[in-house]
């Protein structure tokens, strides 16, 4: 069963599908902050605002604990599903907290 589930490149997709999101996550959580302040002239700091900060912070940690996880430890595989499982919370947390700021900013904006 494990030959057959090595053989299935499951490790380098789950590598590529998180590579992926940390790019993403952290562009938008850095485009985030500087569309706001272009916008407005300031920052809104708060708790969505410092929550993007924290998943960056999480999928940081969880990406580091690769090298060790390829060497064999369980406790960087511990840590990595622990800051990935917290994450996951804070992401759903983030989407349900933004969108009355993205009704707001819809509200605001001046349509051409």
């Amino acid at each position: 069963e494990r030959k057959t589930l090595a053989s299935q490149g499951n490790r380098d997709k789950h590598f590529n599908q998180g590579a992926m999101l940390a790019f993403l996550g952290t562009a938008f959580a850095i485009e985030g902050p500087l569309n706001t302040y272009a916008r407005a002239g300031k920052l809104f700091p708060g708790p969505h605002l410092y929550t993007g900060a924290g998943l960056v912070v999480l999928w940081a940690a969880a990406a580091a604990c690769v090298p060790a996880m390829q060497k064999g430890s369980d406790t960087a595989r511990s840590i990595h599903i622990a800051a990935n499982t917290v994450g996951t919370g804070l992401f759903v947390w983030q989407v349900v907290s933004g969108i009355p700021i993205l009704l707001k900013v819809v509200e605001k904006t001046q349509w051409p």
